[in-house]
């Protein structure tokens, strides 16, 4: 069930499912709002809820208005590919040989097939990423395990549309976005750890952000970079 509500000149999209807790979202790059809620929940606590939210909305709103949004990749020589947050120059290598891809300096070098697509171009390198994240996860899971006393049980690795990552509280599982890999590894770490926190607090509520807080004291500063970096389509969600 979908329904709109106006607040403060702001047009909430509002989406009743099977959940237990409220959650409100901000997407790029219109800064459109949507509301998720339980199915029970009635209207004027919604309004309340996001009343008391609305500054954070406009200030979201704000940051996409004036975030650098990524240009579309074409996969040629001498574009602009970032590693870690390292900003890399791609130069393509034509071989008949298996795919591969390496950092040399300032130039990440890919290796192709002659006349590959463009397509062919797009996948390599997004499956070399995706393998950058499940490298550089496991010793995150490893460190922050016995800090927090939970447990992940499997982590999975793919592009996302809208979120940086997503916990399955149920089944202690996580799942991040491959575009992490192109961010500072500190980044990576704020996302795992927030991810982490869910199996200790399942909503953003006060105790999850106290959790935040004693688990990572930097972690607005890592949350706030990574809003600041070039961005595809993420959201945020709040």
């Amino acid at each position: 069930m979908i329904s709109q509500i106006e607040l403060g000149g702001i047009i909430l999209e509002v989406v009743k499912k099977d959940i237990k807790n409220i959650h409100l979202s901000v997407y790029p790059p219109s800064g459109r709002v949507r509301v998720s809620a339980p199915r029970q929940m009635k209207t004027e606590s919604i309004r309340m809820f996001v009343i008391a939210k609305l500054g954070w909305v406009r200030k979201q709103q704000k940051k996409m208005q004036g975030q650098v949004r990524e240009t579309k990749r074409e996969y040629i020589n001498h574009e602009s590919h970032y590693v870690w947050g390292k900003r890399y120059l791609l130069k393509l290598v034509e071989a008949e040989a298996v795919p591969r891809i390496e950092l040399q300096h300032s130039k990440l070098l890919l290796q192709i097939r002659p006349q590959s697509a463009v397509a062919t171009r797009k996948e390599v390198l997004a499956t070399w990423y995706r393998q950058l994240i499940r490298e550089a996860v496991p010793q995150l899971i490893e460190k922050w395990e016995p800090r927090m006393k939970v447990k992940v049980r499997r982590l999975f690795v793919q592009q996302m549309k809208t979120r940086w990552g997503t916990c399955n509280t149920r089944a202690c599982t996580i799942r991040l976005n491959t575009e992490l890999a192109k961010k500072p590894k500190g980044c990576l770490e704020y996302v795992v750890v927030h991810e982490m926190v869910h199996l200790l607090e399942p909503s953003h509520n006060p105790r999850f952000f106290q959790l935040m807080d004693q688990f990572m004291p930097q972690w607005r500063h890592m949350r706030d970079l990574l809003n600041s970096l070039p961005a595809k389509n993420e959201r945020w969600s709040y």
